[in-house]
């Protein structure tokens, strides 16, 4: 039988998990972009849809002269995000009450 402590412990994972795998499909698509990625292949459409919806909100946030500044700086203030709020989330039910 599992313990409440246990459940804790596992919602915790899979909420550290899933903010890396978000940050993860953002970061993907920025070295995609920097690389030049062809974006006609289906693995870029699709990392880069993913990533816009993901980043949707810092999307062009940033309005520097060069585009690759901007996609750095706005899909990676997402992935940032992501990792932060979700570790402190996991962390925050990982604390003994």
């Amino acid at each position: 039988m599992t313990t409440g402590r246990s459940n804790t412990t596992q919602a915790a994972r899979v909420i550290s998990v899933l903010a890396d795998v978000l940050a993860a499909i953002i970061v993907l698509w920025i070295l995609m972009y920097l690389l030049g990625a062809n974006r006609g292949n289906g693995l870029v459409e699709f990392v880069q849809d993913a990533a816009r919806w993901l980043a949707g909100w810092s999307h062009d946030l940033f309005t520097f002269d060069e585009a690759w500044a901007r996609v750095v700086a706005g899909y990676g203030l997402a992935a940032v995000v992501y990792l932060v709020i979700g570790h402190m989330v996991a962390g925050r039910l990982l604390r003994p009450h």
